[in-house]
């Protein structure tokens, strides 16, 4: 495997276990396409099913289909990730913002407050939910699955606009917990 940057596993005593071929492919993949391999799939790199698991559920959910479309996942990632003051996904997930809307003002504003940026209603009725559902999700009832109804979400889009905040809810109590720092990279990105 050739990577720009070598793969720095966390050392987890006993927990050890390596990738397989199919999972170093994924990472040379990363590094051929972005030109680096992001730091968050080096900490996982460490024991092979945590890696696939996390591999797995963010692509089913961030790429996967869906009635949202790229952007409106990275904006609710974004979102959760202002939320919860997370320093690695907003600077990954905010550099995505920007280079899929093509727009830098608008990941900025994602970043900050999302409640600046010009957005349809329906959008921003699932960025108030997923919001929300990070800051108070005890509170969520079926007033606010309806008032996503009524913006014109499906069931089963809001199925993924609550699985894509929970994700990142998870996602970034794990950068939290493991000081998780971004790449340099995307600092510049899209900019």
């Amino acid at each position: 495997m050739s990577l720009s940057k070598p793969i720095v596993a966390l050392e987890m005593p006993g927990s050890e276990e390596p990738l397989n071929d199919s999972q170093k492919r994924y990472l040379e993949v990363c590094d051929e396409k972005l030109g680096f391999v992001p730091n968050v799939l080096q900490a996982y790199a460490w024991n092979a099913t945590k890696f696939d698991g996390f591999t797995r559920m963010y692509n089913d959910l961030m790429l996967g289909p869906s009635g949202l479309t790229k952007l409106e996942r990275e904006m609710i990632a974004v979102v959760v990730s202002c939320a919860n003051s997370c320093y690695y996904c907003l600077t990954a997930h905010g550099a995505a913002v920007r280079k899929m809307s093509d727009n830098p003002k608008l990941g900025e504003q994602m970043v900050m407050n999302y409640r600046t940026a010009e957005l349809t209603p329906k959008l921003r009725a699932a960025l108030d939910f997923a919001y929300n559902l990070t800051i108070n999700p005890v509170e969520i009832d079926e007033p606010d699955r309806q008032t996503l109804r009524d913006a014109g979400w499906v069931d089963r889009e809001i199925w993924d606009i609550a699985a894509v905040a929970s994700f990142f809810n998870m996602s970034n109590r794990m950068s939290a917990a493991t000081d998780k720092q971004p790449n340099d990279e995307y600092h510049s990105m899209a900019r």
